[in-house]
């Protein structure tokens, strides 16, 4: 059953992917078959070769966000639901919900990122 401790922890390690950019630690957060929506009318990517391959292309460098976990908003079932802030070293910002529904092993069936830009200074 997921609750608020297994949702902190997939963010945790999802920070660490997105710092890395390294295969096996992307790969570590979803499960085999497991969707990542960049958007929630966006198309997917399915399975750990697409959402590797996908995550690749479109990666951020290490080091150039700085990140802040809010905290998790809900749990209902296997779903959690995530308040976040990430901010880019040249002036992009963006206030971020997250949807992750987790396995029994903590992987992610479901992931869909949900984001704002948001004025600087706010």
């Amino acid at each position: 059953m997921t609750d608020r401790t297994s949702i902190e922890n997939w963010v945790a390690r999802y920070r660490v992917a997105w710092e890395s950019n390294e295969p096996d630690d992307i790969r570590a957060l979803f499960t085999p078959d497991g969707v990542y929506y960049t958007g929630p009318s966006e198309e997917p990517w399915r399975g750990h070769d697409d959402i590797v391959a996908k995550w690749l292309e479109s990666a951020d460098q290490p080091g150039e966000t700085s990140y802040e976990n809010l905290g998790v908003l809900a749990v209902d079932g296997d779903l959690g639901v995530v308040q976040l802030r990430v901010d880019y070293r040249e002036g992009r910002y963006y206030d971020n919900i997250w949807l992750i529904e987790l396995d029994d092993d903590g992987r992610a069936r479901s992931f869909t990122e949900w984001y704002m830009k948001r004025p600087e200074g706010a």
